[in-house]
């Protein structure tokens, strides 16, 4: 059946180019991306990707039926993973070479809990897939002229077992009833910290620097609402420098709503106790600025 003459055809790779796909079409300028981020319901982002020939006003039509399903849309260039999975590309691979090394997974996913993400990288491999994980990983690498043979021993053996996560009941984890079940995780130090969310930083970076999105505060915005990115970690109030590309912060000591920390409630930062007593600054989208103001200009844009 032949698709309508206006008819937006619309594709949710995560990985594939744009260029690629548009191959086979007689008219490219209809092809746009538009890029779901699992788990779908919780994830509010979705990347607008528009490729060399992609008409503008498909791509805006593509936008504005995201705002219709009460979603974000942030428009990328048609690259290598956009931007969302450009940036947790190396992030997850670092994970699964500290798996290869004999990390547990479940220190890397709560030392990256308490930095303040919302789910630590081996509990999103499973989540994401880890048959999508390893293809997509091999479609980055061979796009960013890696060897794409060079795949982690963990991520392959699952995949070639058929344990690709959360959707067969087995991944990095065992899952009963949706949950994973883990077992206690090691002591952890800001060294590992540090290894883990590196690679996120410097392709953030690099991917502000190549146009991919068209600012700065597009990318934190698009990455808080992709990824649930951190704009604290526990225990720590934490500031992120563009120009350095440095991480500053200083313990807490205490705090107006409980006695462990010092984070005084500013309109940008809310301060939450938990149930021990310990506070840690909200990651709720109302928290930020000027994320929440682009996010709100997104919802209004026509």
């Amino acid at each position: 059946m032949a698709a309508k003459p206006d008819a937006i055809l619309a594709t949710n790779t995560s990985s594939l180019k744009l260029a690629d796909i548009a191959t086979a079409l007689q008219d490219p300028s209809r092809l746009v991306g538009i890029h779901f981020f699992n788990p779908v319901p919780q994830l509010q982002l979705v990347e607008i990707v528009s490729g060399e020939n992609t008409n503008p006003d498909y791509a805006r039509k593509a936008a504005a039926f995201v705002r219709q399903i009460d979603k974000l849309p942030l428009p990328v260039k048609d690259a290598p993973g956009f931007l969302v999975n450009r940036v947790l590309g190396p992030y997850m691979y670092n994970a699964f070479r500290m798996l290869d090394q004999g990390v547990k997974p479940e220190t890397l996913d709560r030392a990256m809990e308490d930095f303040g993400m919302p789910m630590g990288p081996a509990e999103l491999a499973d989540t994401v897939g880890l048959d999508i994980c390893l293809a997509a990983g091999k479609a980055l690498a061979k796009k960013f002229s890696k060897n794409e043979a060079d795949v982690p021993q963990v991520l392959a053996n699952k995949v070639k077992l058929g344990q690709l996560g959360r959707k067969t009941g087995q991944g990095i984890y065992r899952y009963e009833k949706g949950k994973p079940v883990k077992g206690q995780p090691d002591a952890y130090d800001a060294a590992l910290v540090e290894a883990l969310i590196r690679p996120y930083l410097n392709e953030a970076k690099a991917a502000v620097a190549e146009g991919i999105v068209a600012d700065a505060d597009l990318a934190d915005a698009g990455l808080i609402f992709g990824t649930g990115f951190a704009p604290s970690g526990a225990g720590r109030c934490i500031t992120w420098h563009r120009k350095s590309g440095r991480w500053t912060g200083s313990p807490r000591t205490s705090c107006r709503r409980c006695a462990s920390c010092r984070c005084p409630p500013t309109p940008t930062r809310t301060a939450t106790s938990s149930a021990a007593g310990s506070c840690r600054t909200s990651t709720s989208p109302a928290a930020f600025s000027p994320v929440a103001r682009r996010a709100a200009a997104w919802r209004r844009s026509p």
